[in-house]
């Protein structure tokens, strides 16, 4: 049976190219892109087992990670991570119009935020407008001299418009790592173990402990970051990657999840998986 896959849309977004690279990766046999309309929907079709697998960016090199993806792990903590990949972000200044027109420009929060150096430097007195999508700002823009969109050069073929300016990031090392998330274990072949926990007591040197015993088993620490609860002010959910390889097995990080559990509230484990760097060029 053909795989259903689920990404952020509409077509020519990096969301669908990274779908495309990670289907291709996990083997899946002519899968099913569905486009999905905002991050949210994405990750509820792959939660809510309308679709079999899921494409979502989950952090990015500038703006760090994306606060969608990672409280939708800890929401549902049946989804796992069984691919990812990490892919170089360009983005142009679309339109119909002319630079020297344009008094609104839009895109996605996290295109915006990837951009805001360059705007404020061209375009200082433009308005900012959030989108769902880069794909679905392109869409908007068609047909306006004053209305610019950030999003990939590939958009620009597929609507027809032209590109102002590229590449207009303010970081030339722009990268986005999207993973694969599905109800699947896939620990054959990892480098990356992901996982998140709340702490079982708010007192001092509770994270620390936490951290000492990551510490002792030797894992290098590639990522911690926090997110709150949402349950109350100060209380918080620490999400870790480490570094998997031939010295800090899987097996060693099965030990470690069952030491650190006596420390924690809840621990989520998002599974151990392969991640690459992919070059569009």
């Amino acid at each position: 049976m053909r795989k259903q896959v689920a990404y952020l849309g509409p077509k020519g977004t990096y969301a669908e190219k990274a779908a495309e690279i990670l289907s291709d990766f996990a083997n899946y046999e002519s899968p099913i892109f569905v486009p999905c309309k905002g991050l949210h929907s994405v990750i509820k079709s792959i939660a809510y087992k309308n679709c079999d697998a899921a494409v979502v960016p989950i952090e990015n090199s500038v703006e760090g990670g994306v606060t969608a993806t990672l409280d939708a792990l800890w929401k549902f903590p049946d989804l796992q991570i069984s691919q990812a990949i990490v892919l170089p972000i360009k983005h142009a200044l679309i339109s119909s119009g002319e630079l020297s027109d344009i008094s609104e420009v839009l895109s996605h929060p996290q295109a915006l935020a990837q951009c805001s150096e360059w705007l404020s430097e061209h375009l200082p007195d433009a308005i900012l407008l959030p989108t769902n999508s880069t794909s679905e700002a392109v869409n908007m823009v068609k047909g306006s001299s004053f209305r610019a969109a950030i999003g990939s050069k590939a958009l620009v073929t597929i609507e027809g418009l032209k590109e102002l300016a590229f590449p207009i990031n303010d970081v030339s090392g722009n990268c986005t790592r999207f993973v694969l998330l599905s109800e699947t274990k896939v620990s054959e072949a990892a480098n990356i173990a992901s996982f998140a926990f709340s702490l079982l007591d708010n007192q001092p040197g509770a994270l620390l402990k936490a951290l000492n015993t990551i510490a002792e088993f030797g894992f290098n620490m590639s990522k911690i970051e926090s997110r709150p609860s949402k349950r109350e002010l100060g209380e918080y959910i620490f999400y870790v990657d480490i570094a998997i390889d031939k010295i800090n097995s899987i097996r060693n990080f099965d030990l470690l999840k069952e030491n650190l559990r006596p420390l924690c509230e809840h621990l989520n484990d998002f599974g151990c998986y392969f991640s690459q760097n992919i070059n569009l060029e």
